[in-house]
């Protein structure tokens, strides 16, 4: 298991994984954190309070606002954990203080929707 750590913390919730990437600004509804992008796997679901577990962000990097606008609102993800780090997901997180990890694609193909974890960036695990 490789972990990289972006953003320090520590959260606990319940694992929400997607396979595909998310576009933040297109995607999520900055008040209340629910996917309105129907195209999307995810489409419907919030991400409030979850441990968020997807590939990467796209689209533009105004969607590190929205990230930021989530947990203004209350209604972030508690951490977020992706393959690869974009500018848009790193910068987000950063702002908003929600704990980010860049995880190994054989640990992330590991990690299971609706699974109890921890994130704990000061013993580098997850739990």
């Amino acid at each position: 298991m490789t972990l990289k750590i972006i953003v320090k913390g520590k959260a606990k919730g319940k694992i929400m994984k997607s396979n595909a990437p998310i576009n933040f600004l297109g995607a999520v509804d900055k008040k209340t954190g629910v996917i309105r992008d129907n195209n999307h796997e995810m489409f419907q679901k919030s991400l409030k309070d979850s441990i968020l577990v997807f590939p990467h962000g796209i689209g533009s990097s105004v969607g590190a606002y929205t990230i930021y606008s989530l947990k203004s609102n209350g209604s972030a993800p508690v951490a977020m954990i992706c393959t690869k780090a974009d500018l848009s997901v790193a910068s987000g997180c950063a702002l908003a203080n929600i704990p980010l990890v860049i995880a190994s694609k054989d640990y992330y193909d590991s990690l299971k929707d609706g699974e109890e974890v921890t994130v704990d960036t000061e013993a580098e695990k997850i739990l």
